[in-house]
């Protein structure tokens, strides 16, 4: 079963130009030659060398603890309640070596630690880095929840204990190698100035190039999926999810799905904005960037 949906995406060895680009350096600081919740923004080549950026220079590079990272990483997807995501970020924990933490959150338990029930929490974010990547999980739960099934592993393997702990472990070296900071800015189209709260890190400048790339109108019912996103409180919403207006459009509909229940986008909504996958890309980049903003001003002590 084709595990993407909505969209075809560009694969590794279809690629070429800055989407070839990103993949080797994806496979070289992740360890992964394929990595589906990047694959999902191929086909707007500039929104993924973005991404990729802000989730390399926010995840693997510097010196900040991966277990920490992992840990925002896995607590953002949880509390988005992205399957794929949250089972990735548990397999990507076992990489760090932190086997029994893994499998405790696996079994719905917390963190004995204070600080790294702090982090699972979205609590405590003291580094730019740690900022980085809780922003950059917003936004790549909304796109893999929007444009890919909820399976990391084929039928449901990876809810598997063995087989979670044996995928971390293969993983297990380039997770504990520290990539050098900043290599991934030279594939970024814009450089817009970084935000406060980020410093001099890397990750701000790859985080407020994604901001100006996703962020740009697309037409006038952009204004309407702000004022809509504005009033959020930032919580993940029932199953019911938003209550959305149709007076303006289908392409409104799918932005604003996107930001706030993503897991709600179907083929319905698809085919009546008649995009194709270029475009749809667009708007739901569009609807999910506009969350995350709405995400970084909600977040405690940060400095916009």
């Amino acid at each position: 079963m084709m595990p993407f949906r909505h969209i075809t995406p560009v694969e590794p060895r279809d690629a070429s130009g800055l989407v070839t680009e990103v993949y080797s350096q994806q496979a070289r600081d992740m360890g992964l030659s394929r990595m589906p919740a990047l694959m999902t923004l191929s086909p707007v080549p500039e929104l993924l060398a973005a991404t990729w950026s802000l989730l390399r220079e926010s995840l693997v590079a510097g010196p900040v603890s991966r277990t920490e990272r992992e840990l925002v990483a896995l607590g953002v997807s949880m509390r988005n309640q992205c399957p794929f995501c949250v089972d990735a970020h548990t397999m990507l924990l076992h990489a760090t070596g932190d086997h029994r933490l893994a499998e405790s959150i696996a079994r719905g338990e917390r963190p004995a630690d204070p600080r790294q029930a702090a982090l699972l929490d979205g609590r405590g974010l003291d580094a730019p880095e740690l900022v980085a990547v809780a922003l950059t999980f917003h936004f790549i739960n909304r796109m893999v929840s929007a444009l890919h099934t909820p399976e990391v592993l084929p039928a449901g393997l990876a809810r598997l204990r063995p087989v979670r702990s044996l995928a971390g472990r293969s993983l297990a070296g380039a997770a504990r190698r520290v990539a050098p900071p900043g290599d991934s800015l030279r594939l970024l189209p814009v450089r817009p100035e970084a935000p406060a709260w980020a410093g001099d890190s890397p990750a701000g400048t790859a985080y407020a190039a994604l901001v100006e790339l996703a962020g740009r109108p697309l037409g006038p019912w952009c204004e309407a999926v702000r004022a809509e996103v504005a009033a959020w409180d930032g919580a993940h919403p029932g199953l019911a999810g938003p209550a959305l207006s149709e007076e303006h459009g289908p392409r409104f509909r799918l932005a604003a799905l996107a930001a706030l229940a993503p897991y709600r986008i179907g083929e319905r909504d698809v085919a009546a904005a008649g995009l194709d996958d270029a475009e749809l890309v667009r708007v739901l980049a569009f609807g999910a960037i506009t969350a995350v903003r709405r995400q970084e001003s909600l977040l405690p002590g940060i400095r916009l």
